[in-house]
């Protein structure tokens, strides 16, 4: 009996987690080094799938706009509709409505492009860049364009919450505290954590539960 719940919460455990997180998560590849260290080129990662008003400043996204290209692109929101980007100040950071953004996932934690540039987002808008803002080519790459570089809410795919491939440098996205003290502050992580938990929960289980009949009748058989 011990056996059978131990197998049968397990299966619960770990086949729920897998079908939940397939249903809230979408695997993405990282197309090039824009967003270096943050997330390399190649590098798969996990996107949460999230509705238009969840964006936050800060959140690193997939996005897909037709004017960028025709494949996925992942930069980081710095401005929604109706903020005022600017870069930079006398320390090289980058402001939002007027206050300097700390950003320490920069190289320095300082603007490293010698581009600067003043913006208003568009109502309805996002404003991206690549943290790896020497090579990225993003919003402010894009000022002369339509809507000034910025693309629609509606083209975000979704929010990455973790890197999940290569092993060994899969493990979850921090929230840029810099953007906290802004109107709306920053997004709070997704369900991935907790799901990977119970994943790992019912697999220790299956096992366990597997391995303890046979166990269980060989030291009964022992003991008579």
């Amino acid at each position: 009996m011990v056996s059978n719940v131990a197998v049968a919460l397990g299966c619960v455990l770990f086949l729920g987690g897998f079908a939940w997180a397939a249903v809230l998560y979408q695997p993405y590849t990282v197309p090039t080094d824009s967003m270096s260290p943050t997330v390399v080129g190649g590098q798969k990662v996990l996107a949460e799938r999230i509705s238009a008003d969840e964006v936050r400043r800060g959140d690193v996204v997939v996005f897909q706009d037709a004017t960028w290209g025709t494949a996925p692109e992942v930069k980081r929101i710095v401005g929604l509709g109706g903020d005022e980007v600017r870069c930079c100040d006398a320390e090289g950071r980058l402001t939002v409505n007027g206050k300097p953004v700390e950003e320490p996932y920069l190289d320095g934690g300082v603007m490293t492009t010698e581009q600067h540039f003043s913006t208003r987002v568009e109502k309805g808008r996002l404003f991206l860049l690549g943290d790896n803002r020497g090579i990225s080519i993003d919003s402010a790459d894009r000022l002369t364009e339509q809507a000034q570089g910025s693309v629609p809410v509606s083209a975000v795919k979704g929010r990455v919450d973790a890197t999940a491939w290569p092993l060994g440098g899969a493990g979850m996205l921090p929230r840029p505290s810099g953007f906290a003290e802004l109107p709306g502050g920053v997004s709070s992580p997704g369900p991935l954590e907790p799901l990977v938990w119970a994943i790992m929960a019912g697999a220790l289980l299956i096992l366990a539960g597997a391995a303890y009949g046979p166990v269980a009748r060989k030291v009964g058989g022992s003991r008579g």
